[in-house]
């Protein structure tokens, strides 16, 4: 199970939210490069999201993005946060990014999503965040009528690189992944699964290793405070 530590990025530090609130923020650095330096001796992928971006609809930190690239060097970074126009995702790439995750744009403009994918095909992550079954957008501050698996099941035929699933319940509490939600999630996606919200130790891993299609796992507050480690 290979395991994306989590850069979130708000107000220039790398924080994480509790259940994607933005009114309830612990911020675990105010260097954030200094973060991806750390982490590049330990691991070959991160996974980096403009909090600031998702909410507004647009990149916002792109020279803390910049800055996270050149001290992950040889390392390959995913970014994502207010991706919604073809400007937005070639711009993290020109940033350092090698992937670039859409979520809100494949709810309201699933053409532009496989349009994007067609044109740089294995660089698009597919985010689906569910929120009681459905998948919310804007940053986590709306959500749909549509459901994940019905999302990723409209995109099936676009080359994308992966499928990133979150339940936004979990995310930033360590209680554990949505296991049967990631399962159903996994065995109807034509694409490899990123697991994401709730790891807080090595037998939710375990859990989510077990699972065909899943390929890997965000992982955030557990490897801030060590939790992962001593679990």
């Amino acid at each position: 199970m290979r395991i994306l530590p989590a850069i979130d990025l708000l107000g220039g530090k790398a924080v994480r939210l509790h259940q994607g609130r933005y009114d309830q923020v612990t911020v675990y650095s105010d260097d954030p490069a200094s973060v991806a330096r750390g982490f590049a001796a330990h691991v070959d992928r991160m996974h980096v999201v403009d909090l600031e971006g998702a909410r507004e609809g647009r990149p916002v930190q792109e020279s803390l993005v910049r800055a996270i690239a050149s001290a992950f060097q040889g390392g390959t970074i995913q970014v994502g946060g207010g991706v919604r126009s073809r400007e937005a995702l070639e711009g993290y790439l020109a940033l350092g990014a090698r992937r670039v995750v859409l979520g809100t744009a494949a709810v309201k403009d699933p053409e532009l999503v496989r349009s994007l994918a067609k044109s740089h095909p294995g660089v698009i992550v597919l985010a689906v965040d569910a929120k009681d079954g459905l998948v919310a957008t804007d940053g986590w501050t709306a959500v749909s009528t549509m459901r994940a698996i019905d999302v990723v099941r409209a995109l099936a035929d676009a080359p994308i690189a992966a499928v990133l699933y979150t339940d936004v319940a979990r995310d930033g509490t360590g209680a554990g992944p949505n296991v049967p939600a990631t399962t159903e999630l996994a065995a109807s996606s034509p694409f490899p699964v990123i697991a994401s919200g709730g790891v807080g130790t090595r037998a939710h891993l375990a859990a989510l290793a077990a699972i065909p299609n899943v390929e890997s796992a965000v992982v955030g507050r557990a490897l801030y405070d060590g939790s992962l480690e001593r679990g």
